[in-house]
């Protein structure tokens, strides 16, 4: 059955769903990487399609900006369509002067400020973590392709601008961990874990807070390609 935000109906979507932000994204992914790729859900224009990497049945379903958003499809995904497993794929900043635009980094775990998990179901934790058993595939598909994979702390937030202070970053890195920023990973995470059910984040990097280096907006969608693979690898796995 449909959802309000889903019009897939159950048997759809495929175990495993690579979920970037972007629903175009998830789009160029389905049309360039994925056999026989059938759109599933346009609800909001939030794309969601399923297809077969080789031979294999793999969904890609975009997730929007924000954990809010990524919060209400993901568990959808978890709790109405029997998906197994999702894998965000995304962008990220960074926070370190070691990491560089278009390195790609694979969470092993997530720091956040957000009141997500407490409103969603008490959950008082500042940390929450990914599955390990599909970070190790994803990290086995990574050295199977020769792909260089940095794994790192998140800081997932709520806020894109700020306007306190512009160094903030440099207490949250030393205070917390964290290397990167983006905004979606403890939703994810959460999710997952009130559902029993996996999730990963793999993000590239592209710009740095402490580097004048930024991808466009349409390098962004086209440019991950060492990223989506890897996914997609592991999604097979």
């Amino acid at each position: 059955m449909s959802t309000p935000h889903n019009r897939g109906e159950k048997g759809q979507f495929a175990k495993t769903v690579i979920m970037p932000g972007d629903p175009l994204r998830a789009k160029m992914i389905a049309e360039t990487f994925l056999d026989d790729a059938v759109l599933v859900t346009d609800v909001r224009n939030m794309f969601g399609y399923t297809g077969t990497y080789k031979g294999h049945p793999v969904s890609v379903m975009g997730s929007g900006m924000g954990m809010p958003s990524i919060g209400i499809y993901s568990y959808e995904l978890f709790t109405q369509y029997d998906v197994d497993a999702i894998i965000r794929v995304g962008s990220t900043g960074s926070y370190v002067d070691s990491l560089n635009v278009n390195d790609v980094v694979l969470a092993d775990s997530a720091w956040s400020e957000s009141t997500f998990a407490f409103v969603q179901n008490g959950c008082e934790d500042e940390i929450l973590y990914p599955d390990e058993e599909l970070n190790e595939k994803i990290q086995a598909a990574a050295e199977e392709l020769g792909k260089k994979l940095t794994t790192v702390r998140v800081h997932s937030a709520d806020v894109f601008y700020r306007d306190s202070d512009p160094d903030y970053y440099k207490g949250l890195v030393s205070e917390t961990g964290v290397q990167v920023v983006e905004m979606e990973s403890f939703a994810l995470f959460h999710n997952a874990n009130v559902t029993e059910k996996k999730a990963a984040c793999l993000l590239t990097i592209s710009d740095s807070f402490v580097k004048p280096e930024q991808l466009t907006a349409e390098e962004r969608q086209n440019s991950m390609k060492h990223m989506i693979e890897i996914a997609l690898e592991a999604a097979i796995k």
